[in-house]
């Protein structure tokens, strides 16, 4: 799920105020795309809307909002930023930031929201800044439109007080089956927990595991399993697997179990290049398509790299995930366009 939903649930169920800062409109070259949020508190800012001058200016502005929504609790506001002219950023487009003071009374659809996208629902969200400070409406997208969106509609303009904004929340996370609990994938995984994904960690050795409490990764599972196959036949469709166990037999049983389901997003097993030539002859002797056998991403992780150590290895290999992750977005979105 989108972090800062989490974070703003947790906020507001405390009994804090905040104020929800989003990119309303990017225009020309910006930090950070239409949709992008930022949480203010009084002594804390959560996430970034793409830091530098503009992200200082947007705190300060917040703050205000909120020392401002003691009288007006529902406090909305709309400020446009030129970044070049004048805040002397590179950037040289401009944003409009919206600025939205949220308490305790938001909880009621902030957590509406949280339970529909944890539930893999794209969830439309309708703002309006005009004097009545109207409830936030959630609604479901129109027919066939699931991906992320955020549209400012601004009428004659900001004085007129008829902007509405309208955003698409859609699930960010992606499904990962990683198998090998040794030290790179360790390693991986303390990458993947930082990324929108959710882990199915799958080794058969219960000991090469840490203390789940220790793991400090809640969208990481641990799979602990003496047939970890069943993991691929459990996964759904468009898994990104990766494969780094520590045994090559096992590797190529997986491998031809990942192959044979077809409907993968990604598919990444570690090892050499000599590695790679043995298993295309032995899934070739199985009868596989070299067609298919080609979308196995073996050696594993982004060209260029060519340090050994885990830490590294797993860099180049979250890179390499990234980059199939951005290109299935973009094909999905030339396909509903």
């Amino acid at each position: 799920m989108h972090a800062w939903l989490t974070d703003l649930q947790q906020l507001l169920a405390h009994g804090d105020a905040v104020v929800l800062v989003t990119v309303a409109r990017a225009e020309g070259s910006a930090p950070r795309d239409a949709g992008t949020k930022m949480i203010v508190t009084r002594d804390s800012a959560r996430h970034t809307i793409g830091g530098g001058h503009l992200e200082w200016k947007a705190i300060e502005g917040a703050r205000q909002v909120l020392r401002d929504g003691m009288r007006t609790p529902n406090m909305r506001r709309l400020e446009r930023f030129a970044l070049g002219p004048s805040l002397g950023q590179c950037c040289g487009g401009a944003v409009v930031l919206a600025f939205e003071r949220l308490d305790i009374g938001d909880l009621g659809w902030v957590t509406s929201l949280a339970k529909r996208v944890a539930a893999g629902q794209s969830v439309v969200r309708s703002v309006s800044f005009g004097p009545a400070a109207d409830a936030v409406m959630l609604s479901d997208p129109e027919p066939g439109v699931e991906s992320a969106d955020c549209l400012l509609w601004d009428g004659a303009g900001f004085d007129d007080s008829s902007a509405l904004l309208t955003e698409t929340i859609a699930p960010r996370d992606f499904p990962v089956v990683l198998f090998g609990a040794g030290h790179v994938g360790a390693a991986l995984v303390r990458v993947l927990a930082t990324l929108p994904c959710h882990v199915r960690w799958v080794d058969e050795r219960d000991a090469q595991f840490p203390p789940p409490e220790t793991l400090g990764a809640p969208n990481v599972v641990i799979d602990a399993n003496d047939a970890p196959d069943e993991a691929v036949d459990k996964a759904a469709p468009n898994t990104y697997f990766i494969v780094m166990t520590h045994n090559h037999a096992r590797d190529l049983d997986l491998a031809e179990r990942i192959l044979r389901r077809g409907d993968f997003a990604f598919f990444g097993m570690i090892g050499s290049h000599t590695k790679r030539k043995q298993f295309e002859h032995r899934l070739a002797a199985r009868g596989f398509d070299p067609a298919l056998v080609a979308r196995m991403k073996c050696p594993l992780g982004v060209d260029g790299i060519v340090d050994k150590s885990p830490e590294i290895i797993a860099i180049s290999a979250a890179a390499q995930l990234l980059q199939a992750v951005e290109a299935n977005a973009a094909r999905a979105a030339q396909t509903t366009a």
